[in-house]
């Protein structure tokens, strides 16, 4: 964001969806807890760790690429491009990194929407 960008508060659905993101990234949830345990247990074991990344690997790449296949149909292609990411940023930091990159590249488009859509209703000529 430049100095003279302000930031405003999603609101309506779009501030539901950004709330629910936040709240399923918190660290307290029980799922995640479960799954931390679960990987706690992983790692004390160097093969099982190795077919998990592998498991991991190829499961997200799988979702990743289908959804690349989808992008051009109607329905959710990059929805089903970003859980395989997503699943790939579990073990792999340069997905976790691109996945990061991707979000707040969807937030400045976003942004940029807002900013275009109301100035849009201001100058209805434009």
């Amino acid at each position: 964001m430049t100095s003279g960008e302000t930031h405003e508060r999603p609101t309506g659905l779009e501030g539901e969806i950004e709330q629910e993101i936040a709240d399923g990234e918190r660290g307290d949830r029980p799922l995640r807890r479960f799954l931390r345990g679960i990987r706690h247990r992983i790692e004390g074991r160097p093969a099982l760790r190795r077919t998990y990344r592998v498991a991991v690997g190829v499961l997200g790449g799988v979702i990743a690429v289908g959804g690349l296949l989808l992008v051009p149909l109607p329905g959710p292609g990059w929805l089903v491009v970003f859980l395989g990411l997503a699943i790939l940023g579990t073990e792999f930091a340069w997905a976790k990194r691109l996945a990061a990159f991707t979000k707040r590249q969807l937030a400045r488009f976003w942004a940029w929407w807002r900013a275009r859509r109301a100035a849009r209703t201001a100058d209805p000529a434009a």
